[in-house]
């Protein structure tokens, strides 16, 4: 106890210099924080995305489906067993055909997706009700980005090319009946969503699916035979890799602050014990054991870590706070960056990462301390009285 007293009295009595060294620390543990919320609420709002627009609770595959082979397409579609059938018909489940495409933008050819899907289904939420609108011909429903990258807008005319199953090509005029502004570039880059029938009618397809997207919540049923099923897990797996690489940064960010504040605190040690050889010597001279006094040293070190983070939770926390509840905005030029926010990131933060990365600036900082306080088991108290070096 008269130990901790004595150091605490020590670290006060430098001024300024201690509370500039845990500030540094503090800018480390607030800014790995921060940094380590913001790729939390990435994932989350990108998972909370896909799940919502693209994933459902699941999707059943056509077996030769392939959504990195796009030359699967023209394979990958079959009609509905009976057991999905029953699911899409309780509205707890909804069926995708997929073919490929060409469209016609003021007299330009882009190839694209066509995609078919229920006007009435509500297991994915976006507005697939738009592709109700009466009189409108060929109704078609696109993404925001897709409409900018060919000058398209609601109630636009354009021409849509496609391949039938015996080779012929085919072409109708499609009405734009909505332009979705959404985070998913899955349901949005390069492709535009017509009504399911019309799709099959134009495919020639009647009653084919290339997939069946599940129902959040609805308990998924054994795959029927030629179906594969993917669960959540597995359809969101490079999404979870591809924020695992984000997160390198995170901790790189956090060694380059630490590794500051941790050169800060070594040089405030070695210069202490260089200065304050004579105090040294009258305490070992007093009954201090050499072991005592470098305690007492390295827990003068070790207190920089604990006014860290009280000086980060002072200013730290309340930061945190306010950016987790207003967020802050995406810049312009983000959309394609490969993965799905909206125009505002909300930061999550996880107290088990802000408390251990608190342990480990209390554990590096005791470290750092103790090795330059090993220096006075080396002193003699004769040299140290005299304020001389051994």
């Amino acid at each position: 106890m008269i130990t901790l007293r004595l150091a605490l009295r020590n670290i006060l009595g430098t001024g300024i210099r201690a509370w500039l060294n845990a500030f540094i620390i503090s800018i480390a543990l607030v800014a790995s924080s921060w940094n380590q919320g913001v790729v939390a609420g990435m994932d989350e709002q990108a998972a909370r995305a896909a799940r919502d627009l693209e994933y459902g609770g699941g999707q059943y595959w056509q077996e030769s489906y392939d959504p990195y082979d796009p030359l699967t397409l023209e394979e990958a579609h079959s009609p509905l067993p009976e057991e999905l059938r029953r699911l899409v018909n309780e509205g707890k489940a909804t069926a995708v055909l997929m073919m490929q495409g060409s469209i016609y933008p003021q007299g330009r050819m882009r190839s694209i997706l066509l995609k078919g899907i229920d006007p009435r289904q509500h297991v994915l939420d976006f507005p697939t009700s738009a592709l109700s609108a009466a009189g409108a011909g060929l109704p078609a429903l696109i993404g925001g980005r897709f409409a900018r990258a060919v000058d398209l807008a609601r109630g636009d005319t354009v021409t849509l090319r496609w391949r039938e199953p015996g080779g012929a090509f085919n072409a109708e005029d499609a009405t734009i009946v909505h332009v979705m502004q959404t985070t998913l570039a899955a349901i949005d880059n390069n492709q535009a969503w017509l009504p399911l029938d019309r799709l099959q009618e134009m495919a020639r397809l009647p009653g084919a699916a290339t997939l069946v997207v599940l129902a959040p919540g609805t308990a998924p049923l054994s795959a029927p035979p030629g179906w594969v099923f993917r669960d959540p897990d597995f359809l969101l797996r490079d999404l979870r890799e591809l924020v695992k690489t984000k997160s390198v940064g995170r901790v790189v960010l956090l060694v380059i602050f630490l590794s500051l504040g941790m050169l800060a605190i070594f040089d405030t040690q070695v210069l202490a014990i260089f200065r304050r050889r004579r105090e040294i010597g009258t305490l070992v001279a007093l009954g201090f054991t050499r072991g005592q006094v470098v305690r007492l040293f390295t827990l003068e070190g070790a207190l920089h870590g604990v006014l860290a983070v009280l000086l980060g939770a002072a200013w730290g926390l309340p930061l945190l706070w306010l950016q987790a509840r207003l967020g802050f905005a995406v810049p312009p030029g983000t959309e394609d960056m490969g993965i799905s926010i909206g125009e505002r990131i909300y930061p999550a933060y996880g107290a088990g990462y802000i408390l251990g990365v608190a342990v480990l600036s209390l554990a590096v900082t005791t470290v750092v301390s103790l090795l330059p306080s090993r220096r006075i088991a080396r002193l003699k108290p004769t040299d140290a009285l005299r304020g001389r070096a051994s």
